[in-house]
């Protein structure tokens, strides 16, 4: 039997360090392992080199400083984890990795926008909610 996978979706926000809390509580009961997930904005294709490239080390750079606290939590309470940072949309490329890594449960912080502005634009975890491959817990 395969260890089970939890995907964790990481922003940097609070939101993301609640999910986390309760991503440890229920590792522990399932013996899962996480995949940690950012997702950040495209790169800039205009750019010529050098640019591209600095633009691209600058991206990924400041990705896994955003990531760093999160897997430290996890590692530190002895959590096997793996990093994944994709170029995209989240609400998109969370529901992918979902589906391809066959993930048993995806736990993801909720900003709880309820205004206008959330109802027009779509939240990530609305989003989640309605195309996962899989249960989501979404921590407010």
């Amino acid at each position: 039997m395969s260890t089970p996978v939890i995907l964790l979706p990481v922003d940097g926000s609070e939101h993301a360090t609640r999910a986390t809390a309760y991503a440890l509580k229920i590792v522990g009961l399932m013996g899962a392992r996480v995949i940690l997930l950012h997702c950040h904005r495209p790169f800039p294709v205009k750019l010529g080199e050098p640019y591209f490239q600095n633009a691209i080390d600058k991206i990924i750079s400041e990705a896994n400083a955003l990531l760093e606290p999160f897997r430290s939590v996890l590692t530190e309470k002895g959590v096997s984890v793996e990093d994944l940072i994709m170029e995209g949309p989240a609400r998109e490329k969370i529901c992918d990795v979902a589906q391809i890594e066959n993930c048993e449960m995806i736990i993801m912080g909720s900003r709880g926008r309820s205004d206008l502005k959330g109802l027009l634009l779509g939240s990530v975890a609305h989003r989640v909610l309605q195309q996962s491959p899989c249960p989501v817990l979404v921590v407010r």
